[in-house]
């Protein structure tokens, strides 16, 4: 056989399994869909969100830092979610923390650990955050809020897998991911000195960057839908089509966290199957 024909068919064969990958992770993806959601339907019917989903596809299977940008309530913790369950580390552990909702003074031994006699009411070895979720993945959720005297020691850690708990002498090593979420302008942060320009560029190795709903309303009676099927399952809620209507005038700056309180609200105080306007 010629080289050209040959050529030819390694060529065939490269594309075959490409289109055999790319196949091998859609139903991979769909299965993390149903695995989160329990719904395999398609929720997002926007060019915008069709592209975070690739963007997702695209980070998930490497192990490097995500960092997920986005308003409040634009779903930045089910994105990290699907990240993770796409990822090698499924398996494994994953860590939700909230570090707007920890005290300043106590982030660092939330996520580091401390060990006996460290502080005023450490009476015994803590293991942090970090250590809970060795071989999988840690999600810091709103990572404009942990003080610059913690950044400095997560910023080791990200960069060497190493820390210490608070008040040892131990260096400790850890593999995880770390996925971190944000709705603040850190570049501004950076500016302004409240966050460190090395640790961002860090953390934010790879972005998704989620839409607000008002930029996306495409998605809306899909979305509406699938919120009203998780909230009443002993009666099928439907939206008429005035209460539909009366949802698109509005700007949701609460976005999808504020249509699910609506939806909540709507679904507590209606007597029958149908929502409609008032």
């Amino acid at each position: 056989q010629t080289k050209p024909h040959n050529d030819g068919i390694f060529n065939l064969v490269e594309r075959a399994l490409e289109r055999k990958q790319q196949s091998q992770e859609n139903f991979k993806l769909i299965d993390a869909l149903k695995r989160i959601s329990g719904d395999s339907s398609p929720i997002f019917h926007s060019t915008q969100m069709k592209s975070v989903m690739k963007t997702i596809e695209r980070v998930a299977p490497s192990d490097v830092s995500v960092l997920i940008t986005g308003e409040s309530g634009t779903g930045k913790e089910v994105v990290a979610d699907m990240i993770h369950t796409l990822s090698k580390r499924d398996k494994g552990p994953f860590i939700k923390i909230n570090c707007a909702a920890l005290p300043r003074e106590l982030i660092e031994s939330e996520l580091f650990g401390s060990v006996k006699g460290s502080f005023t009411g450490a009476t015994m070895d803590k293991i942090g955050h970090i250590e809970r979720a060795a071989g999988g993945t840690l999600f810091l959720d709103e990572i404009g809020e942990v003080p610059p005297a913690v950044q400095v020691k997560l910023l080791r850690f990200v960069e060497e897998k190493v820390f210490s708990r608070v008040g040892g002498r131990t260096d400790r090593h850890v593999d995880l991911r770390i996925i971190a979420a944000t709705n603040q302008d850190l570049n501004k942060a950076v500016i302004e000195k409240r966050f460190r320009e090395d640790l961002l560029y860090r953390l934010r190795v790879l972005e998704v960057k989620l839409p607000p709903l008002s930029a996306r309303m495409s998605d809306l009676p899909a979305l509406c839908s699938y919120l009203l099927a998780g909230m009443a399952k002993d009666r099928a809620l439907t939206l008429s089509e005035d209460a539909l209507a009366e949802l698109k005038r509005h700007d949701w700056p609460g976005n999808v966290r504020e249509l699910r309180n609506a939806l909540e609200h709507a679904a507590a105080v209606c007597n029958g199957t149908i929502l409609l306007p008032q």
